[in-house]
């Protein structure tokens, strides 16, 4: 089948790549030339696990295309995505602005049939609205699709080829026929495609993600009232995670969750609801957790030195808001920063992936290591932010040696308890036992 991708940020690319993966052929447009000279040389420009195999592959195999010329794009393509940003305004809204923008234009170029497909995180009603924005120009039939995607950073390739189902609103049976046949090959284990309407579908992303951001926060307060009453939550955690009902994932308490999702869909969900007169009670409540929990660990920290921490050295492992990305947005890892800094500390920190995205941020409010040893030399205090696997077994001598003192303030539990008594540590982790030799 032709496809066009519209937008190659995260979303495009990924999409693009693994629909040309199953045989198609895929153009992806991107108003960025130099990026997309990039892409048609082979360079990936983003990190995502195993995604650098197959865009190699398909781009020499002639079925991945790059271009700036979304005309052309569009008249060699039946399917046409849209996967374009839609940051969160002050007050929580999507920016459609991209979306719309975009969609004006099909209006004027499409000359034959073609299916149009919101592939973006959008509010209810954003297919209607992209609707009405090609018909203004438009005089031949099309139809628009909402098509969320549930990728998960670090695992989008796999959840893309393997997606646990497939969402797809429409009222077309045009267009459910041919969605149907682009989806087949990726759901030939039985895993659904759930048709419905673009109203539901559209609102299933947002609840999706507001729901497991829900039961992330609701262990981190479990965790912190762990903290106030001597229990442990990795024992409470296993005690509810294997009730089936409520399920082993999402229940690991950490420092607040961050990304590109998450934060934004909660928000943008809370706002629909207002807009309808509707208090989403238990999303605003996520909502304000969360932005506490992000800050718990370096309250810890403060609080360890007297509430004093200027002069102070401390070592961070880990900028991403999850591991296996390069993606630093909302991470907590920012929020620690700022806090911290702001109270006197000075911050050394030493991420796999995400540092060039910091220091493009931030510049030089802190300073960056090459590897996560070099960083603890001197160090006053180790502050784990990301659960990177290269930081689960670490060299306990090796840090002994490097840091002037054995603290640790753990904001993602990567440690035993045991491990870190036997070893003399002062250790202080989420919702578990401190450790204080």
């Amino acid at each position: 089948m032709k496809i066009a991708v519209v937008g190659t940020g995260y979303v495009g690319l990924v999409t693009g790549t693994c629909f040309a993966e199953t045989g198609n052929n895929v153009i992806c447009i991107d108003i960025d030339e130099t990026k997309v000279q990039k892409m048609k040389d082979g360079e990936v420009p983003i990190y995502e696990p195993h995604l650098d195999v197959i865009f190699e592959r398909n781009i020499r195999q002639g079925r991945l295309h790059f271009t700036t010329n979304l005309k052309e794009a569009i008249d060699q393509s039946q399917i046409i995505f849209l996967a374009l940003p839609t940051p969160p305004g002050e007050d929580g809204s999507a920016d459609l602005s991209y979306i719309l923008s975009v969609a004006k234009e099909l209006g004027g170029m499409i000359d034959e049939y073609k299916v149009i497909i919101d592939k973006s995180t959008v509010p209810v009603g954003t297919a209607e609205k992209v609707h009405n924005a090609i018909a203004e120009k438009a005089s031949v039939d099309f139809d628009v699709v909402s098509n969320p995607e549930f990728l998960r950073e670090g695992f989008a390739v796999d959840d893309f080829l393997k997606p646990d189902r497939v969402v797809i609103g429409t009222s077309s049976d045009k267009a459910k026929e041919i969605l149907g046949r682009l989806y087949k090959p990726f759901v030939r284990q039985g895993n659904p495609i759930l048709f419905m309407d673009e109203k539901s579908a559209e609102l299933t992303k947002y609840a999706a993600n507001s729901f497991l951001a829900t039961k992330i926060t609701f262990m981190n307060e479990v965790a912190n009232f762990c903290e106030k009453v001597g229990a442990d939550v990795d024992m409470v955690r296993k005690g509810i995670g294997t009730d089936s009902r409520i399920g082993k994932r999402f229940l690991f308490p950490g420092i607040g969750y961050g990304g590109s999702c998450f934060p934004k869909d909660v928000k943008a969900l809370a706002k629909s609801g207002k807009d309808e007169g509707f208090d989403f009670q238990i999303i605003n409540s996520v909502m304000k957790v969360n932005e506490e929990q992000k800050l718990s660990m370096a309250h810890k920290v403060i609080e360890y030195y007297g509430g004093d921490v200027s002069g102070k050295t401390i070592a961070m492992w880990g900028l991403a808001f999850k591991p296996n990305t390069d993606d630093i947005r909302e991470a907590p890892s920012l929020y620690m920063i700022d806090k911290l800094v702001a109270a006197g500390a000075k911050i050394v920190a030493f991420d796999p992936e995400a540092m060039d995205n910091v220091r493009g941020l931030i510049g030089d409010k802190i300073s960056y290591g090459t590897n996560q040893y070099d960083v603890l030399e001197g160090a006053d205090a180790l502050l784990i932010a990301t659960e990177w696997s290269v930081f689960r077994s670490p060299n306990f001598e090796k840090v002994t040696n490097l840091m002037n003192a054995k603290v640790i303030f753990d904001g993602r539990n990567l440690y035993d308890i045991a491990d870190l008594k036997k070893l003399e540590f002062y250790y202080n982790s989420v919702g578990r036992e401190v450790v204080a030799p």
